[in-house]
């Protein structure tokens, strides 16, 4: 049985220089709003900290103003670096979450810091802990959301026996072969790092076991994606993520940028090098290419879904791409994973 592409979005919360929070967040909210209308199956936020032009650090939060903004759309992480976090903390934040909004919390889970050392020193205190103990941070985390235990000494509450439905997130083997052995879904941050989107779907099927969360595998890919009216202007607007990410291996702010007409003046040639390695899988263009670039990643990565991550200077060119691929997916058929929703 084959059904239309699914599309949905990932939010990083960009600001502009010298922009409250507030602001950037109110976008935000505008956008879930407009999405949930174009048949968006999902908007995720992101988690990042002590990054100057990103408002997403406090995730959980966001994820309640959204939902709360919106009345279908399921609403959650893109995701939460487990890292960084007690398990039992996230199962009650997100327990909370899934009792405010029933079947509408998605627990998207990743496992990198999401800043840089003392970023990481000032969120955990203690940097014994590394991306090693994740599979053991999971599991105590499944602890807390699934059914209690007989004699289980601490409980989350809210939390226990909620089954918030996880996603394992991840830019390399790692997440893939850990997602395919649990029998979870499992999503590729292709958005940043296309290099290793093969590998990882590969790795992904290879060792997948059916579970009580997926009978098949259910593979989603975050992607950047600007859809205009016509090539040219997709690709100008796409001069402010090339502007964010030069910033970013400049170590400097990324706070959104104004298009500009030609990049050339603005990087050296090792930076344009670098910045495109990282946008390498960005869909850019008129209906016509996004929708030929939509299909072919699908088509070679056997993706269920597609999760877009569109940042414009101005905000009506972000709905508005936002809009046309929602026209786009539904023009496009995929074979999807089986998801057993709990």
């Amino acid at each position: 049985m084959s059904r239309d592409l699914a599309v949905s979005v990932l939010d990083l919360v960009g600001m502009r220089t010298g922009e409250p929070a507030g602001s950037a967040i109110g976008r935000s909210v505008d956008l879930a709003r407009n999405v949930e209308q174009w048949g968006y199956k999902r908007y995720w936020l992101a988690e990042h900290h002590s990054i100057s032009g990103l408002a997403c650090s406090a995730t959980s939060v966001l994820i309640g103003h959204v939902a709360g903004a919106t009345k279908t759309i399921r609403v959650g992480s893109g995701g939460i670096m487990l890292p960084n976090h007690a398990p039992l903390v996230v199962a009650e934040q997100f327990g909370t979450l899934a009792a405010l909004y029933p079947g509408r919390i998605d627990l998207g889970l990743g496992r990198a810091p999401g800043g840089d050392a003392l970023t990481m020193r000032a969120l955990r205190r203690d940097l014994h802990q590394t991306g090693e103990d994740f599979p053991a941070l999971l599991e105590e985390l499944q602890t807390y959301l699934g059914p209690e235990k007989p004699g289980q000494p601490v409980k989350a509450i809210p939390g226990q026996g909620s089954h918030v439905p996880i996603t394992l997130l991840g830019s390399s083997g790692f997440s893939a072969q850990l997602a395919g052995t649990l029998g979870l879904p499992f999503a590729f941050a292709a958005h940043f790092a296309p290099q290793y989107l093969y590998a990882a779907a590969h790795l992904y099927r290879e060792h997948f076991r059916p579970s009580t969360v997926l009978e098949k595998p259910y593979l989603m890919v975050a992607v950047q994606v600007i859809a205009a009216e016509t090539d040219s202007a997709a690709r100008r607007l796409f001069t402010t993520p090339q502007q964010r990410f030069l910033r970013l291996i400049r170590n400097q702010p990324v706070e959104l940028l104004p298009p500009v007409d030609s990049m050339a003046s603005l990087w050296q040639d090792w930076e344009q090098a670098a910045v495109q390695s990282k946008l390498g899988a960005a869909i850019v263009g008129s209906g016509a290419t996004v929708k030929a670039g939509l299909e072919k990643l699908a088509r070679d990565t056997g993706a269920d879904e597609l999760i877009v991550v569109t940042d414009t200077y101005e905000a009506a060119d972000r709905l508005e791409s936002y809009q046309r691929v929602a026209e786009l997916a539904r023009a496009i058929e995929v074979r999807p994973g089986t998801i057993v929703e709990v």
